[in-house]
């Protein structure tokens, strides 16, 4: 039996981290789900009429700002600046948010588009998602490891993208 990352440890890292993150960082960016069902495409598969985003959803996270590039090439020069945001898992689970690749994230009145999701960052190492049964439904080591293990948070990679690029249009706040 494992001797940390019972529920009660997972109950109080999870208090700290929000008490962390609502009150002490208290950085709050905008959640823009990309919503596919209601985005028309054309016969090669482009948006027409630009992208269709679900309701917007404020939340907190911990942002991790790339250096500012500005590449020159054939066509001009680009603007890049990655950026890194890290949301805490119990806060999208509660707005009923899973991050996707396409979805934007509004901060500082500029977006970014999500590239790549990290969802494996576990307190104790453990994921209880995962207790490594046997055929049989039974793990012969260790009978409760599905009590045992937290995933903290998801990070999302995302690049920075022009205002005209994205299609949102602010009505209120």
């Amino acid at each position: 039996m494992a001797l940390y990352g019972q529920m009660r440890d997972i109950s109080m890292f999870r208090f700290i981290n929000r008490e962390l993150m609502w009150n002490i960082i208290s950085e709050q960016v905008v959640f823009y789900k990309y919503n596919v069902t209601t985005t028309k495409v054309n016969m090669y598969g482009e948006s027409v009429e630009g992208r269709n985003f679900a309701d917007p959803v404020l939340l907190f996270s911990l942002i991790e700002v790339g250096a500012q590039t500005s590449p020159v090439d054939d066509f001009g020069v680009e603007f890049k600046w990655p950026t890194t945001f890290r949301f805490l898992r119990d806060d999208l689970v509660d707005a009923n948010l899973h991050p996707e690749q396409g979805d934007i994230i509004m901060w500082q009145e500029g977006y970014w588009e999500i590239d790549n999701v990290n969802a494996t960052q576990f307190f104790v190492g453990k994921d209880p998602d995962y207790p490594y049964l046997d055929g049989a439904g039974n793990n012969p080591y260790e009978t409760d490891l599905g009590q045992f293990g937290y995933n903290v948070s998801i990070i999302c990679e995302t690049h920075y993208v022009p205002s005209d690029r994205v299609n949102i249009q602010l009505s209120r706040m």
